[in-house]
């Protein structure tokens, strides 16, 4: 039941939408920086601040991690919390470094749950950063949750309101085919979803979904 359910959202936001060709990056590292940037930020914000490390010509592994970290804030300042990530990607460097040389090779002989779980325990990197890096800078097949995807399961009764990430992680995983690129197009298009219509007041006329069953008195996320 879940499984054809999901399966129908996903075609239904699919032919609205089209493919949204994520995660926007040059390179495995780029991925990985956007990733630890965009929290708590929009993509415009993260986008201005990479562009400051590329004209710096310093979008790399190793001058990154020999950079000074008040220059690292000053450059990735558009992003927001500039001080904040600068810690947060130099935490993710140290590890890299000290872990695996710096070399991005080095990280794909790892087991998905191994190279998981080593990043969570790098401080600043959660859930949602983990398996965005391994989704879209790896290729791994792992689902990204977002609140834009609670938003959208908890509204359509696919789980509780207090489930939590891994719950929601397990929800789309185990009901979908291990496919790294569906698991990439469905994250995406939820997102766009969420940004359109599954605000937090919900807009559900013209709602690619405004057909299924769903819980229009939730006010959620």
């Amino acid at each position: 039941m879940i499984t054809e359910q999901l399966t129908e959202i996903y075609k239904l936001l699919f032919d609205r939408f089209g493919p949204q060709s994520w995660w926007p990056g040059e390179t495995q590292f780029e991925i990985i920086t956007g990733a630890i940037l965009t929290q708590n930020t929009n993509w415009a914000n993260v986008e201005k601040a990479i562009a400051n490390l590329k004209s710096a010509h310093l979008l790399t592994p190793g001058k990154i991690y020999h950079l000074d970290i008040s220059e690292l804030a000053e450059l990735i300042r558009p992003a927001g919390y500039y001080n904040i990530k600068a810690k947060r990607l130099k935490s993710f460097l140290n590890w890299f470094f000290r872990s695996y040389d710096g070399r991005l090779e080095n990280l794909e002989n790892l087991d998905t749950d191994r190279l998981r779980a080593e990043l969570l325990a790098v401080n600043g990197i959660g859930p949602e950063t983990a398996d965005s890096i391994l989704l879209y800078a790896f290729g791994r097949p792992v689902f990204v949750v977002d609140a834009y995807t609670a938003r959208v399961a908890v509204r359509h009764g696919l789980i509780e309101p207090d489930a939590d990430y891994e719950q929601l992680r397990e929800l789309f995983q185990s009901n979908l085919p291990q496919d790294i690129q569906l698991f990439n197009e469905y994250h995406a298009l939820l997102v766009r979803l969420g940004k359109e219509f599954c605000r937090p007041k919900a807009q559900c006329p013209g709602c690619p979904l405004e057909k299924l069953p769903h819980i229009l008195d939730i006010q959620y996320l």
